[in-house]
């Protein structure tokens, strides 16, 4: 009888022969590394590089803080913005840290052929601050080798970043080197710029912008919004690439606020035109408080990109390290700061600049509200308060426009006067549609008034006013300027008379208080006002009905503009005050 235990071992023989072989294979032909071991990373101990510098006579941008935890970015603080939330007004600081994520940081690094992952973002690199030079700048390098279970070197990865005095560019260098006998397909995952920062409660919330060019060499972009990212209906939705154009190549990524962005250029190599190597990116977004809400205050976005499958050839060989060059501009939106620097008008920077076009196409609203910031500019040099400005451009603006105006509204009162008479036409032919507007126009035709043209000069204003409304808006020149040295201390924020030490949310409604603003009840007595006297009396006395509406319009406009502006910037709610009560004196 065989015994049971000799036969196990037996075949426990059989097997375990030709699994050594196998391996032995493997490792003869992977260079020691096999596929059923486990892969890490090896790097430092944890330490932070600061390069740059908040003070302004060293002649930097920015200060920049490195965390050797991924090799990412820790903080970006601007130099020359303060920061206008707090009285100290202290160096604004345009990207924060956050628990799970630095920007700029090397994620994950994958290995298809090893099927294994190694996630970068939790290591601490090896870390060294390279001697400055007042030319070249500052320079930092991170280092991190991933090793088998043997520790056998597998992969090297550096990461290099300069800062340049008198730039806003951060130069990233991301080194990939084979150091093994054998081709070794990769890929990673890299964070992008995350955490951009909201000033305050009540501004703006960030956003992501992709700009593409196409085959035409045509710019386009795709932007999404927090509410967007926050609450996709598919991870599809968070793609930044164009479905209706998927030949379109991507120029850069960013991340931006009101007033200032984070633009990440994937830089191509040297014998290609666009970045054939980079695969997706992707918005994410970050809420460091956990709540349920998208705008209590903390909220942040960001990008993550992925390269394609990528081989490198045999340590030794030629393609055996890969380099993955980015430029990260942190600054400003500033039209004329990308019109001075010929890459950024190459790269389209001016596409960061979000003008609400409203009911007009943007076509028509950029050109018109760049021509106004330019204007704006001009009067600034002479005038030197903004506020000022503001109240002159408005004022310019009415007296060049009043021809029209005054037409538009002569038009509109003739109508008025024969409201009696075209209503008792529409009594009249009730059940004849065709032979009412005959009537109609003949009334209008025989006392010279047309119902196209009260209406015409007013369509030809809008996008006037609105490339106005939106060059007051966005203009990152009304940062921080005071109007008066005790009322609009900051045109780009409320006016608040009185602040509140916390802001105020009404429950259900969500409105937020900040603080007792006076320029939104200035703005409701004018549109009061502009009621009042807009020609209309005579049709509502022959119109009940008609009479009820314009008493609802009476008071709606005065109540729901001022609600809905009551957070604006005061230089906003500015040009509308002195716009409505400039309307009213013309209508008076």
């Amino acid at each position: 009888m065989v015994d049971k235990k000799t036969t196990c071992n037996s075949r426990q023989k059989h097997i375990i022969g030709p699994m050594i072989l196998l391996m032995l294979l493997m490792l003869l032909c992977q260079s020691s590394i096999s596929a059923g071991q486990g892969l890490w990373a090896t790097g430092g101990s944890h330490l932070s590089i600061r390069m740059g510098s908040t003070d302004q006579r060293q002649g930097y941008k920015f200060e920049v803080e490195l965390s050797s935890r991924g090799a990412a970015i820790e903080k970006v603080t601007l130099a020359e913005y303060p920061d206008l939330s707090t009285k100290a007004r202290r160096p604004l600081l345009l990207i924060g840290p956050l628990d799970t994520t630095g920007s700029m940081s090397t994620s994950v690094l994958a290995l298809p052929g090893l099927r294994r992952q190694v996630r970068l973002d939790r290591l601490d690199w090896s870390c060294q601050q390279l001697p400055s030079d007042q030319q070249a700048g500052q320079m930092a390098l991170f280092e991190a080798t991933v090793v088998d279970a043997n520790k056998t070197p597998i992969l090297r990865i550096q990461k290099q970043y300069r800062v340049t005095p008198g730039q806003y560019i951060v130069d990233v260098n991301t080194i990939v080197e084979n150091l093994t006998t054998v081709p070794l397909q990769f890929y990673m995952g890299m964070n992008g710029p995350v955490g951009i920062r909201r000033e305050s409660a009540l501004a703006d919330m960030p956003k992501t912008v992709a700009v593409f060019k196409d085959n035409k060499g045509q710019i386009l972009s795709k932007r999404l919004p927090v509410s967007s990212i926050a609450r996709p209906k598919s991870l599809e939705d968070l793609k930044l690439r164009l479905r209706s154009k998927p030949e379109a190549r991507p120029l850069w990524y960013g991340i931006v606020n009101k007033y200032f962005a984070a633009i990440l250029v994937p830089r191509p190599d040297p014998t290609s035109q666009w970045c054939d190597w980079l695969q997706d990116a992707t918005a994410t977004y970050a809420n460091p408080d956990g709540d349920t809400r998208i705008d209590s205050g903390d909220e942040t976005v960001g990008i993550i990109l992925q390269t394609r499958p990528l081989t490198l050839a045999a340590k030794g060989e030629p393609n055996s390290v890969r380099t993955f060059a980015f430029e990260l501009y942190l600054g400003p939106k500033d039209k004329d700061l990308f019109d001075k620097d010929p890459r950024f008008r190459s790269l389209a920077f001016v596409q960061v600049i979000d003008f609400a076009a409203c009911c007009c196409p943007a076509s028509i609203i950029s050109p018109l509200a760049f021509l106004i910031l330019a204007i704006m500019k001009g009067l600034y040099v002479v005038i030197h308060n903004y506020g000022l400005v503001i109240i002159v451009l408005v004022l310019l603006m009415r007296l060049i426009m009043h021809p029209v105006t005054r037409s538009s509204q002569m038009a509109m009162y003739k109508m008025s006067k024969l409201a009696p008479k075209a209503e008792e036409i529409r009594r009249r032919y009730a059940n004849n549609t065709a032979e009412m507007q005959r009537q109609l126009m003949e009334l209008y035709r025989q006392q010279g008034v047309s119902p196209i043209m009260s209406l015409l000069p007013m369509i030809l204003q809008m996008p006037i006013w609105i490339a106005l409304w939106t060059a007051v808006n966005i203009s990152i020149d009304l940062r921080g300027k005071a109007f008066l040295p005790f009322w609009i201390t900051d045109l780009a924020a409320p006016d608040a008379l009185i602040s509140l030490p916390k802001v105020l949310v009404i429950p259900l409604l969500g409105f937020k208080i900040g603080g007792l603003n006076l320029l939104p009840i200035l703005m409701g007595i004018a549109f009061y006002l502009q009621q009042k006297l807009t020609p209309t009396q005579s049709s509502a006395s022959a119109n009940p009905q008609l009479a009820q509406q314009q008493k609802i319009m009476t008071w709606m406009m005065p109540i729901l503009f001022p609600l809905m502006l009551y957070n604006t910037a005061s230089g906003v709610n500015l040009y509308i005050v002195t716009s409505t009560f400039a309307g009213v004196w013309e209508q008076k």
